[in-house]
């Protein structure tokens, strides 16, 4: 088994990429396989809407000019998905809803390439927001017909600042509670 997470903040080792190794911690340690793929910071284009992806039924975007069609094929491969984002005026991160776009578009039209993989969110803010980003992943999810695995609490985190994570102990906690759930879900679904 495997889980690829996408992280959606242009700050490689913040806290929203601790809070996606944490959960990996608990799956590891369950035997599952764990990729991290970084998002945030990179030029990916936003979703212009011209079809070809449901023309052309190749499980890719047309646009060739950035790395979505290999997550779109990592996507394919794994058998769960987690997309991190921090929260920026109370909303995802400009990539990590391109992101969303054109990967989900691209399962779409081809089918619902993600159906029945198990997906999860983990948002990292600084005092509100969240909820809105939480909510617009697991909207991503429940619409490619994903299975979301809960937590003690909503999977995020109040940090801010580099490290910050780690100090927040129900944010801790609520992550290797999301990794226990994903994994006990992961096994469930490839018996």
């Amino acid at each position: 088994m495997k889980v690829v997470a996408f992280n959606g903040s242009p700050r490689k080792g913040g806290n929203t990429e601790m809070m996606i190794r944490k959960v990996f911690e608990v799956l590891e340690s369950e035997g599952i396989k764990c990729e991290l793929v970084q998002v945030g910071g990179t030029m990916v284009r936003g979703c212009r809407a011209c079809g070809k992806c449901k023309e052309l039924k190749n499980n890719r975007c047309v646009f060739n000019d950035d790395p979505v069609n290999e997550w779109i094929q990592k996507m394919i491969e794994a058998d769960g998905i987690i997309i991190g984002s921090p929260t920026y005026f109370a909303a995802l991160t400009s990539e990590t809803k391109a992101f969303i776009d054109r990967t989900g578009y691209v399962s779409r039209a081809n089918g619902g390439l993600y159906k029945r993989k198990a997906g999860a969110a983990v948002v990292a803010v600084r005092r509100a927001g969240a909820l809105n980003v939480f909510q617009a992943i697991n909207n991503f999810f429940l619409v490619s017909e994903m299975i979301v695995p809960g937590s003690l609490y909503w999977n995020m985190s109040l940090s801010r600042d580099i490290g910050e994570f780690e100090k927040d102990e129900e944010g801790v906690r609520t992550m290797t509670v999301l990794g226990e759930n994903m994994a006990w879900l992961l096994k469930k679904i490839n018996q």
